[in-house]
Order: C-alpha cells, then structure tokens, then sequence
C-alpha cells in the first residue's frame, strides 16, 4: 500500500471530514449481525505502517519505506510540528469501525432521525505530528419486527430501509415490542501519527 490514505488523513482531507454520510449506509463491515446490548469494536485496520527513511526539511517531503517498498509524501502547511519529524521514527495510519444499538423503552411517535458529528484531534505543541477523524452517527430507528425464537429484530431509520440485526443477549427481547424505538450508532475514526520507537 502507498501512502495515499495516510496523506488524506494527515492533510486533513475535506473529502473525508465530508465522509460521514457513508458511515450510516450499510458497508461490509457493519452489514453483518449487531450487537443490540454492548458497543464492541466490530474492526480495526492497520492501513499503513513504515518507518521514516529521510526528512528534507527544505521541501517537507518525508520518505518512508516498509516490506512493500519505499514511499514520499510531501507535508503542506496544515502538518503541525513538522521539525519533530526524525530519520527513525515510526509512521502508523489505523481505521476503526463499531456499532451500537440500544434499546429505547419509548413508543415510537413516527420520528425517525440521524445526527451527524465529526471531530478533528491533532498533536499540541511540541509533539510529533498526530491526527484523529472520527465520524459519528446516531439514527434512531422503529421496531418492526421481533422474532424472539431466532433472537432477531428489524428496525426501519430515517430512510426507511428496513435492517435486521441479532441480538446478543435474548433476554431483551422479552420486553422488546413492535412500535418501541432503538438508538443506533456507528462510529469511525481514522487516526495518523509518527512515533519515535521505543529503544
């Protein structure tokens, strides 16, 4: 892998603090049964790991090479503490994805919505370059059907398409009714930063 992704997410791509929307269509990762009763980490990726090879502080470009070869990426304004940067240290690019569901012990009044936010964390002062995205969406969805022998529920969000999803613990399905209201939240994050290796 080249460092494409971790250029994106170092510049603080506008294209991806626009992401968000996708979070909450259904992706091969959250396609899968949920979890209604707990929030777990359904993945978590290593997109691009390598160490730093050379820094020209003249042109800001940074070169890296791991088992698939070698790769440069030239750091604009916006990378913070680029002097920190040294021959040795260790770049990481990771992707994280969970889902939630909790149940809402409400009669649904037909509202069905989604609300988006998106957070921005970069390394103070005086530390080597870091940056965090992480989206995070919550959509709260109508019951529409129970199936307690097969331990599933059907939910309808904002969209209206209707999602089935497992439940991990079946005692909550005995007070678990069509017209009742779930929370669903599906949080990303997608994190960059340069390390120095422990000796």
């Amino acid at each position: 892998m080249n460092l494409k992704l971790a250029q994106i997410f170092l510049a603080s791509s506008v294209a991806l603090l626009c992401s968000s929307a996708a979070i909450a269509q259904p992706s091969p990762a959250a396609s899968k049964p949920m979890v209604i009763d707990a929030a777990a980490v359904d993945n978590s990726y290593q997109l691009y790991e390598g160490s730093v090879v050379k820094v020209d502080k003249k042109t800001r470009t940074i070169f890296f090479k791991n088992k698939e070869g070698e790769s440069k990426f030239v750091a604009g304004p916006e990378i913070k503490n680029f002097d920190q940067i040294k021959k040795g240290d260790r770049l990481s690019v990771t992707y994280e994805l969970a889902v939630a569901i909790e149940l809402i012990k409400t009669k649904s009044d037909g509202i069905r919505s989604k609300v988006e936010t998106n957070t921005v964390t970069s390394s103070k002062a005086n530390e080597k370059p870091s940056e965090t995205i992480a989206n995070k969406t919550t959509i709260i969805a109508d019951i529409v059907e129970v199936n307690r022998d097969k331990k599933l529920v059907s939910v309808k969000g904002p969209s209206g398409k209707i999602t089935t999803v497992t439940v991990k613990n079946p005692a909550l399905l005995a007070d678990v009714n069509v017209g009742e209201q779930v929370k669903v939240i599906y949080y990303d994050a997608m994190a960059a930063s340069i390390t120095t290796p422990k000796k």
